[in-house]
């Protein structure tokens, strides 16, 4: 029987011991669900490249689910989207992502919009414990191994929620409590980027008045907050090397072909992603149509042969 993999992007961090490596030749699809930041995708393309490089004899799927202004404890601020739709909720999709891709592993990242930019409040706290306690046991149930991540940080100096970044590192604070008390897998990636977010603010003032910043608008990474996210999530795996490399680009140097290969892997997942999410299906509007399917399946495997012939 087929196996998989998914990661869900909910973030925390990394403990002392390291279960089952992606090297492991069971894993055969690693499933990422999460928000605009996941949907994104720079973290699970990085994650991909790597292991394309790092793993040549290995062949993993590595399947992005993410959607934007998703939540998993079903709140929505008034007015979301110019009023346009309320955020989704992925109690709405979940069960049809499990049921077509049957994954291994699942990294799950959520927190991001579930306080909904609001200021600290018990009763929305409650609703995002509720959604992250059923999004795991929902996920364990299916026999795969479980990931919970850490919110990224939100950054007040460039967003306009003030109090929101508390509100994140309580979220933050509850999720990694239940590596303890739950025994619960979780990788920080929330405090690894508040601590460069603040490291490199204090000495780099050449950004002008609000710094440096890893997300220009508070929420969203750029390419520098994404390799962030991939090196935590590499070295939770068990890649330990990943820590001498900067940047992506610099990772990929290690190899002959590695740019050429970051291109097709990117190319890959910006195609299979809307794929995936028009496949399973979602209620959030305004989103692109993917290629049917098995189209994008078949488009993924010429590009596969294209990248085997440069590792």
């Amino acid at each position: 029987m087929k196996k998989y993999f998914i990661f869900i992007a909910l973030c925390f961090p990394a403990p002392a011991f390291v279960m089952g490596q992606l090297s492991d030749t069971s894993v055969h699809t690693v499933l990422f669900l999460g928000n605009s930041i996941t949907y994104a995708g720079n973290y699970v393309i990085d994650i991909e490249a790597c292991y394309t490089l790092w793993h040549t004899q290995q062949k993993i799927d590595f399947i992005n689910l993410g959607l934007p202004s998703e939540t998993v404890s079903g709140l929505s601020e008034d007015g979301h989207a110019g009023g346009r739709f309320p955020r989704p909720d992925l109690h709405e999709r979940l069960h049809r992502i499990l049921k077509e891709i049957k994954p291994d592993l699942i990294f799950a990242c959520y927190g991001m919009n579930d306080g909904i930019y609001l200021p600290f409040d018990e009763d929305r706290f409650q609703k995002y414990k509720e959604g992250i306690n059923w999004l795991h046991d929902t996920l364990v149930k299916t026999g795969a191994r479980v990931i919970m991540l850490t919110p990224p940080v939100y950054d007040e100096l460039r967003g306009s929620a003030k109090g929101y970044a508390n509100v994140l590192d309580k979220y933050a604070d509850w999720i990694l409590h239940q590596r303890k008390t739950a025994k619960w897998e979780v990788a920080d990636i929330h405090y690894s980027m508040k601590k460069y977010l603040e490291a490199h603010r204090k000495l780099d003032a050449s950004f002008g008045i609000d710094g440096f910043a890893l997300a220009n608008d508070g929420v969203h990474p750029g390419e520098a907050g994404h390799w962030l996210m991939a090196k935590q999530l590499l070295i939770y795996l068990g890649e330990k090397d990943i820590v001498k490399y900067p940047d992506i680009k610099t990772a990929m140097a290690s190899h002959p072909h590695g740019e050429e290969i970051l291109k097709l892997v990117t190319e890959r997942q910006n195609f299979m992603k809307d794929a995936w999410l028009t496949a399973t299906g979602h209620t959030r509007p305004e989103m692109k149509t993917g290629l049917p399917l098995n189209e994008a399946k078949s488009k993924a495997s010429a590009i596969g042969k294209q990248i085997n012939a440069l590792k």
